[in-house]
């Protein structure tokens, strides 16, 4: 089946994923032959922890929260997907189940690409395995730069820390997710979020404007705490 999630061409969803970037349009004609596509509502979950994965999932429109449960039931966020990334690649090469939770943040339509025709074309165009591998392996460091920080530095230096690395040009942050899973992602609760964000903005540092939007006054003040 084509993939139908596009308006602009037959290969829309697949052009907007970096590991097929150096496909050429008769490649992509193989991949697309191996993908359907699927409308998420918010709340609804993709995949969950335990179950066996088959699937690449290509996030065409929406945002998706990538988590895990700890022992104690407290979810830890370990990023956000937008339009352009994917999930579920791990199943590609694990026979182990998903050890994440998938859930959409924002409504989804979504490209998924069948894992084991996937591989097959892995196999003939190895350009494919090196881009998810060179994926992984970014996420892989962002993943340890987050355990470190949450190791090495205060709360008061995390929230700053996360705030200079999320702010535009302008000095404007614009969460992409909400205050709790934000306060999830960066180790703490989001009562401790609220009250370092209240304390920043009554510094004269932040300036907060709704629930997602946070206005940076003092970059230098943030950057001192680091």
């Amino acid at each position: 089946m084509n993939c139908s999630c596009k308006n602009k061409g037959p290969f829309n969803c697949i052009e907007l994923v970096p590991i097929f970037s150096s496909l050429t349009g008769e490649e992509m004609l193989e991949i697309a032959a191996i993908t359907s596509d699927r409308t998420f509502e918010k709340g609804e979950m993709v995949y969950m922890a335990g179950e066996k994965g088959k699937i690449l999932f290509v996030i065409h429109k929406g945002r998706v929260k990538i988590s895990r449960l700890g022992a104690n039931g407290k979810e830890q966020v370990i990023r956000v997907l937008g339009p352009g990334e994917f999930m579920g690649e791990l199943s590609l090469f694990s026979p182990m189940p998903m050890s994440d939770n998938a859930e959409v943040i924002e409504k989804a339509t979504m490209c998924m690409i069948e894992g084991g025709r996937l591989k097959e074309l892995m196999g003939k165009y190895p350009a494919i395995a090196f881009k998810v591998m060179e994926e992984l392996s970014k996420r892989l460091e962002i993943a340890e730069n987050l355990i470190e920080d949450i190791n090495l530095y205060s709360v008061e230096q995390r929230v700053a820390q996360a705030l200079l690395k999320m702010a535009d040009g302008k000095g404007e942050v614009l969460l992409k997710m909400t205050k709790g899973d934000f306060a999830s992602h960066i180790g703490m609760s989001q009562e401790t979020l609220s009250r370092k964000l209240s304390s920043f903005q009554e510094q004269g540092m932040i300036k907060q404007i709704g629930q997602r939007r946070i206005i940076i006054l003092n970059a230098d003040g943030l950057k001192q705490m680091q």
